[in-house]
């Protein structure tokens, strides 16, 4: 296993918005998270790369914090921030060279070659405030490249980009795969889940389904989750709960 989910409660100000979560993220599995907005996805992600200890419950890690890559939504990031493409997906290398040092020959390389299998060679100095929807999506999963992590997290890498740049992202993911890497990954796009993501956590505050995609998109899990998601109250009191645990 690369994660294990021991009754995990996640929230903020000891408001829980995942709740009673147990289950297993198989080392090398392709995982799609699905659920209604609100469902407490994001959440989900902060607990598993440690931004957020549990309320409750055990996450056991079966891989080192700094061999997980995070890719945030893409609203999250300051675009505003004055850095060029090639610095930015350079961020990627900051574990194994420091954020300090500077870029070697062999590192530029490592650097160009991910830029260029993502199609942006050649985007290197243009400032990221420039960049497309779709390119700077792209420019994520360069940096991601470079980091060589083995769990990769994505939230909503889809949203907002068009039909060309998905197919390529989506060609990514499955290289990530087919090297033996760990994916999971937000959607909304459920023809895009059963396309392509073999396994599914379907979630609504709580675990409505966890398994193969086929068994956990039916229609009535997918109304269940509807259902549960709709009937949390984000200003019901503050749940009791033990000392947070994480692995």
């Amino acid at each position: 296993m690369t994660l294990t989910f021991r009754d995990v409660t996640l929230g903020y100000d000891r408001h829980p918005a995942v709740h009673h979560l147990s289950g297993n993220l198989r080392r090398g599995s392709l995982t799609a998270l699905v659920g209604p907005n609100g469902a407490g996805k994001s959440t989900f992600f902060r607990g598993i790369v440690g931004f957020l200890q549990p309320l409750s419950g055990k996450i056991e890690r079966m891989v080192d914090r700094r061999d997980i890559a995070y890719l945030p939504q893409v609203t999250e990031i300051d675009r505003s921030f004055p850095v060029n493409v090639f610095d930015f997906a350079a961020a990627g290398l900051w574990s194994k060279i420091g954020a300090l040092r500077g870029i070697d020959a062999a590192s530029r390389t490592q650097i160009e070659t991910a830029l260029d299998a993502l199609g942006l060679l050649g985007f290197e100095r243009k400032p990221i405030g420039t960049l497309s929807g779709g390119q700077m999506q792209r420019l994520l999963f360069s940096r991601l490249i470079l980091q060589d992590a083995h769990l990769i997290v994505l939230d909503e890498p889809f949203n907002a980009i068009d039909e060309r740049t998905t197919a390529d992202l989506v060609a990514r993911i499955h290289a990530w795969h087919d090297e033996g890497r760990t994916v999971i990954a937000a959607l909304h796009d459920l023809s895009l889940v059963r396309a392509h993501f073999p396994e599914t956590l379907l979630l609504a505050r709580r675990t409505i389904a966890w398994g193969p995609t086929e068994t956990s998109l039916t229609e009535a899990n997918l109304a269940a989750a509807r259902r549960m998601s709709e009937a949390f109250d984000d200003h019901a009191d503050a749940c009791a709960h033990t000392t947070p645990s994480a692995a």
